[in-house]
């Protein structure tokens, strides 16, 4: 099988050297080449033929953002990774250059202590991401995500007094729940742009990004949704129209106390590597909301939210998937529609028109029906 062939653009010779270090741990993966700057990279793109560019933002003469859209430009099917700083400005950037369409990115090793621990740490954030983008399997020094077989769990059911009545036709949904990872900003950008300005029920997000990230994030669909987009606060009671994001790094829940749900963030261990996970927030919108839960599980690597789908699914809950042509990757969503819990399995176009109008419809009063007069017996 060919390599997966790598340029690495950075103008620190450490970070050059530590990426050519990384990948030539791994025989599925070569450095194809290195340049110090988005000139020399579109230079050597031709020559190098590489499937991935993993790309720095700051540099001479042309800059990681310049770079990657004439890459995206000339080179459409070139996979780029963005090297992110874990700063307020390295994350605004990076949002940036998701929107502007890299695949992914990571953040630079940053006080880890030695290199060898900031090799560990680029090695487990990179090499999952350049086998995913390119197809290949995941080989990496982490444990193996464990398999969630395919069999429905059974769920015990809560007193009937503390859930929602269940949703029958003309049933109410009264919370929308996404989660989401890799290709998640332009994803959630497009889905939030599709509803519309008086839609009725709060919608509550995890996407996969360490903290700052999402606040960056969270300000850049307020600002381009036409909606309220904030990141979630321990404590704050969802209000219906309302988008809420997982701060990175703390886990999210729903939790309701009697007629009211307000919103719980915590810093309980990862889940499937991930702090949010989408399963805590699936799994605490299955408790508080019950059949009138709609999840919609979108692009991104793994398979976190699967259980928590279950168990919407199990309340009587409805599930969205995006289909496997419009993901990044077809990890999430994949996993969620091979499970056969999935009620629609749509592509990412027609995801927030689908949500509208579900939710649109299930809670329109059911029309009254006049009893029939009786029929006079002659």
């Amino acid at each position: 099988m060919n390599k997966i062939r790598v340029l690495a653009v950075d103008d620190s010779v450490v970070i050059r050297k530590l990426v050519a270090s990384v990948l030539s741990s791994d025989p599925a993966i070569e450095l194809a080449g290195t340049a110090a700057n988005g000139k020399i990279c579109l230079a050597k793109i031709p020559q190098v033929n590489p499937d991935v560019v993993t790309l720095d933002v700051e540099m001479p003469e042309m800059d990681g953002l310049e770079a990657l859209t004439e890459i995206r430009k000339l080179y459409p099917k070139i996979q780029v990774i963005m090297f992110s700083t874990a700063t307020e400005r390295g994350a605004t950037t990076t949002i940036e250059a998701l929107s502007r369409g890299a695949a992914d990115y990571v953040t630079k090793p940053a006080n880890v202590g030695s290199v060898t621990a900031a090799i560990d740490n680029l090695r487990a954030q990179l090499m999952p991401k350049i086998k995913t983008l390119c197809g290949g399997a995941i080989a990496t020094p982490a444990p193996a995500p464990e398999v969630v077989p395919l069999v429905h769990r059974v769920i015990s059911p809560r007193p009937a007094a503390s859930l929602p009545a269940p949703r029958t036709a003309g049933g109410m949904i009264d919370v929308v729940a996404i989660g989401v990872s890799t290709g998640g900003p332009n994803a959630l950008m497009e889905v939030l742009r599709a509803l519309p300005a008086d839609f009725s029920v709060p919608v509550l997000i995890v996407q996969h990004m360490p903290a700052i990230f999402t606040r960056m994030l969270a300000e850049r669909l307020n600002a381009s949704c036409g909606r309220p987009v904030r990141e979630a606060s321990n404590g704050v009671a969802p209000r219906r129209g309302d988008v809420w994001i997982a701060p990175g790094d703390w886990h999210m829940e729903a939790r309701r106390n009697g007629g009211s749900v307000y919103l719980h963030t915590h810093q309980a261990p990862p889940e499937n590597s991930c702090r949010p996970a989408v399963d805590v927030l699936f799994r605490s919108v299955a408790q508080a909301y019950g059949s009138r839960a709609l999840a919609v599980i979108l692009t991104g690597m793994g398979q976190d939210g699967l259980r928590g789908a279950r168990e919407i699914h199990a309340v009587g809950g409805t599930i969205f998937a995006q289909d496997e042509a419009s993901s990044v990757v077809w990890g999430m969503p994949g996993f969620v529609a091979q499970d056969g819990i999935a009620s629609r399995i749509l592509p990412l176009s027609q995801i927030g028109g689908e949500i509208a109008r579900v939710v649109r419809e299930s809670r329109q009063p059911l029309p009254k029906i006049e009893p029939r007069e009786r029929l006079a017996i002659s």
